[in-house]
């Protein structure tokens, strides 16, 4: 499904159109309502991926979590139709649902902390929804890298785009491509101290000091 007619070029992949028959997402806490109502959102709650990634965030994530990783997507989206990238939408909102997922849970984090955990959680939600592998990699590669300090050279629009959404909605970096969104969302759908309490949780889940991908030195 596209943008819409005001942003052409920003689309969907691999067959993404939403079902006429498939209702949206049902039981979302109330407190997401204000942010599933921007016509980002809004124009993907019919689509059976979308749903799905959206109830697995309902229930992996903690709210103030959850609520970030709302933001996260419709930041990166204001950002794609304010340069008219094109990108996958649908696989988008599902890598800003997962993005966080690794810092969830007690499971053991191997190299690459948790965005390798993160990612390892979208691929499995991906292949049991029948995602094909070259867009599975795709959007994996971008929640494993989306806690670099900027984009890889080589990055797709996928992972530019998370990146700067998450990025923009913790820390204010690159508001000035989308003035006054930030300030926006977070009045939609507000979480005090939310940068405090994301830190403390990267902290707590003891995230490496080696980027994903990158070669570990040995003493």
């Amino acid at each position: 499904m596209a943008a819409g007619p005001e942003t052409p070029g920003v689309s969907d992949s691999e067959g993404s159109e939403p079902s006429s028959h498939v209702d949206p997402p049902k039981a979302l806490p109330e407190t997401w309502q204000p942010l599933l109502d921007r016509p980002a959102l809004a124009e993907l709650l019919g689509h059976p991926l979308a749903g799905a990634a959206l109830t697995e965030m309902c229930r992996l994530l903690p709210p103030h979590v959850a609520v970030h990783s709302l933001r996260t997507f419709l930041l990166a989206d204001a950002c794609a139709r304010t340069h008219g990238t094109a990108y996958d939408r649908v696989g988008l909102l599902a890598a800003a649902a997962f993005h966080d997922a690794g810092l969830v849970g007690r499971t053991p984090l191997g190299r690459g902390g948790f965005p390798c955990r993160s990612a390892q959680l979208l691929d499995h939600f991906l292949a049991r929804h029948q995602v094909g592998t070259v867009r599975r990699t795709t959007l994996t590669c971008a929640v494993r890298e989306h806690m670099r300090p900027f984009p890889a050279r080589d990055a797709g629009p996928e992972a530019r785009l998370l990146h700067f959404g998450v990025w923009l909605d913790v820390t204010g970096r690159g508001e000035r491509q989308v003035p006054g969104d930030r300030r926006l969302l977070t009045g939609l759908a507000p979480t005090p101290w939310f940068s405090v309490s994301f830190s403390a949780r990267v902290v707590a889940c003891g995230l490496r000091r080696v980027l994903p991908g990158s070669p570990v030195t040995h003493r």
